[in-house]
């Protein structure tokens, strides 16, 4: 085919040829009413069901976070009841690095700790 014998009306034949190309009559005025309204619907159900989901969600952590609570009770009355002056402390802590060169050996009696 030339380039000269492409015209509008052949374009035009051609589109009609292609399904692509084929559309329906333009809708009406109540089929788009209908469109309209059944997408105000379903978003309107995606909301519900989203504020239900996390209404479930939320339930479901208060419920958790209520069992531990109850749980732990016991530990918490414990650690208000406890005060620091009941602790021992023996000997002394030191937090420091270890040279490797000052280990000797690690003996298992307590007075050799195997440092020099």
């Amino acid at each position: 085919m030339y380039l000269s014998q492409i015209t509008p009306t052949y374009i035009h034949e051609k589109k009609m040829e292609n399904p692509i190309y084929i559309t329906t009559k333009s809708s009406s005025l109540l089929s788009k009413v209908a469109r309209i309204l059944v997408t105000i619907v379903l978003i309107g159900l995606a909301l519900m069901f989203s504020v239900l989901l996390f209404v479930v969600i939320l339930t479901v952590g208060a419920i958790a976070w209520g069992y531990l609570w109850w749980r732990t009770r016991d530990l918490r009355r414990q650690m208000l009841a406890y005060s620091p002056d009941d602790v021992v402390m023996e000997g002394e802590v030191i937090e420091g690095e270890v040279i490797r060169s000052e280990v000797n050996r690690i003996s298992e009696k307590p007075e050799n700790d195997g440092i020099k």
